[in-house]
């Protein structure tokens, strides 16, 4: 097996970053420079046993930090660096992780969801102050992604379910069920300007942005699929924002694999034949909108 040395140092640095441990910290632990470390995560070549020790430290299988087929993340903080690093090549993205795409969102939710994340962490939460650093990280994270995406403009295929956006409406966006009224009444104002915000650049058309509407509900298990000239990776996440969120407990999976992606992008190809499209998903939308507010929700 030919060894990819800059995707493994993307994949160690990524792991890093969600051990919650410092560069300086991971370096001495295993004995070697703080430098040494960060040329590794540059792509630098690596020795094998330096990596098993890497590994070993981070709480990693050696073939999913060297990328064998399937790497397995239970870190929101490692799988949202590691959709980062897939953008910073991707030409094309499709985006099938509800009930939104966070770089389409808009910059007002992406103010809230700090906010939002952080209900989520009970007070008597055990680790609660790591589950809290963590947020702040992938806070950071997101930031970085939605720059990534201003300065390069990659194609964006976003399916999202009627379903999802009917319940959003209802709910808000929320990081626990009990929240005071006037804070759900807010929220629910939140999604209701958020989901205006995507009927908007549905009847923009911007160029590169393709959103389908699917009557019904989508997997549960979201996914994305990037494409990078030819190579094509998934990545499949229990992790979640906004409505429902889900930032502390999972495993995702990301992988290359010809046959993983192939059948996802049926399921692709199936829900976008069945998906409301320009004006008729735009209008529906917004009479999902519409009709929440005249429940007086």
């Amino acid at each position: 097996m030919s060894l990819q040395y800059e995707e493994i140092g993307q994949r160690l640095r990524a792991f890093r970053l969600g051990s919650g441990l410092s560069a300086e910290e991971v370096a001495k632990r295993i004995g070697i420079s703080r430098t040494a470390l960060y040329r590794f995560e540059k792509g630098e070549v690596v020795k094998i046993e330096t990596l098993t020790s890497l590994a070993d430290l981070l709480g990693v299988s050696l073939a999913t930090l060297l990328g064998v087929e399937i790497e397995y993340l239970s870190n929101a903080v490692t799988y949202f660096e590691r959709l980062r690093q897939l953008e910073e090549t991707a030409d094309r993205i499709v985006v099938l992780a509800g009930p939104i795409s966070f770089l389409l969102a808009s910059e007002r939710f992406a103010a809230m969801l700090e906010e939002i994340l952080r209900e989520t962490v009970a007070e008597d939460m055990p680790g609660r102050d790591k589950a809290l650093a963590d947020i702040a990280r992938i806070i950071a994270i997101l930031a970085e992604r939605k720059e990534i995406y201003a300065r390069r403009r990659p194609a964006i295929v976003n399916l999202i379910s009627a379903v999802d956006v009917e319940r959003m409406v209802r709910s808000g966006f929320a990081g626990r069920t009990f929240v005071r009224e006037h804070v759900i009444a807010e929220r629910r104002a939140l999604a209701r300007a958020e989901l205006a915000h995507f009927a908007s650049i549905i009847e923009a058309e911007p160029i590169g942005v393709q959103i389908g509407l699917v009557p019904g509900t989508l997997p549960h298990t979201g996914f994305q699929i990037f494409r990078a000239g030819d190579r094509k990776t998934l990545s499949i996440s229990p992790f979640r924002l906004g409505e429902q969120p889900n930032v502390s407990l999972g495993v995702a999976m990301i992988t290359s694999t010809q046959e993983a992606v192939t059948l996802h992008e049926r399921v692709v190809d199936e829900l976008w034949r069945r998906a409301l499209k320009g004006k008729e998903a735009a209008a529906h939308m917004r009479e999902i909108i519409a009709a929440a507010e005249g429940e007086g929700r």
